[in-house]
């Protein structure tokens, strides 16, 4: 778990967790440099649970997803199976439990990533809708263009814990749920989608990045993919891939090579690079707007 100034709500994430059906757990929490009572709020569960329980760190105080990353990597959190959670959310009680199952039946030299979809609740916790219902299968043509699912949902094995540690220290991270989605599908893992939602996915005022369930939220990011953030976005996304070209599959590595060809040409030959590449998002209304940015130029 990663906080910043999340007082408002922590209490409930917390009791949440505690409330697991799935017991053998730690939470480690990196906290960059919150000015309210979460500190606080954290020492008091830690009192109450124990140390081995619950472990507190400082964070890089340079965003939520390098937050996520420089705990990811601190050598103090170990485990076979890692979970992110956000500071606000509701977890359901089997939350964990539904993970692991699902990821238990791989071997567990193969990177694997369980995620879900959310149910979304207001700032009083009356739910509000759920998080968009994808159907297409997972793979690295998809994440190329999308991440699959929250970061809050999703549970990685070591496997794909020890991939995401070769991210260089100097990369710029977009978001970790995507990368996480990347990297485990670039490099010869599995990503799983369960349709059942795991958590109450608080919408609030103070969200850094919301669940875009709403026309509103997808219209704001249709503008801001063809205004020019999304190329800003994979040229990061591109470089940590570049410096994992060698965990990537073959497969991946070819795909990547159509993508990467496909930014840098004129219209045609970019429309074809991107066929061949078989990019894709989750729904007609996000590959419409694909296919807008390629046109464009906005990839």
């Amino acid at each position: 778990m990663c906080t910043y100034n999340g007082e408002s709500f922590l209490r409930e994430q917390l009791d949440s967790i505690g409330r697991q059906s799935f017991r053998n757990w730690t939470l480690y929490v990196s906290d960059d440099s919150s000015a309210d009572s979460t500190r606080d709020i954290l020492n008091e569960y830690q009192h109450c649970w124990g140390r081995s329980r619950l472990r507190i760190f400082d964070g890089p105080c340079q965003g939520f997803a390098k937050n996520f990353i420089s705990l990811l990597k601190r050598p103090e959190v170990q485990a076979r199976y890692f979970a992110f959670s956000d500071q606000d959310d509701v977890w359901y009680d089997d939350k964990i439990e539904r993970g692991v199952g699902r990821l238990l039946s791989l071997p567990e030299q193969k990177p694997a990533l369980y995620c879900s979809r959310t149910r979304l609740i207001d700032e009083k916790g009356k739910p509000i809708g759920h998080s968009p219902l994808f159907s297409r299968p997972p793979s690295f043509q998809n994440a190329l263009v999308q991440s699959l699912a929250g970061a809050n949902t999703m549970l990685i094995n070591q496997a794909a814990r020890e991939v995401l540690l070769k991210v260089p220290e100097s990369a710029t991270v977009v978001a970790h749920d995507w990368l996480a989605y990347l990297l485990v599908s670039a490099c010869c893992g599995s990503a799983f989608y369960d349709p059942g939602a795991t958590l109450d996915y608080r919408q609030h005022g103070r969200n850094i990045i919301g669940a875009n369930a709403s026309y509103k939220d997808r219209f704001l990011r249709i503008r801001k993919m063809l205004s020019g953030r999304f190329v800003e976005w994979n040229d990061a996304n591109l470089e940590i891939l570049k410096a994992c070209s060698q965990l990537m599959s073959q497969e991946a590595r070819a795909t990547l090579e159509h993508f990467e060809a496909g930014r840098n040409l004129g219209l045609r030959r970019r429309l074809h690079e991107f066929y061949k590449a078989g990019i894709y998002r989750q729904t007609l209304a996000a590959n419409l707007s694909l296919i807008a940015a390629a046109c464009f130029g906005k990839i």
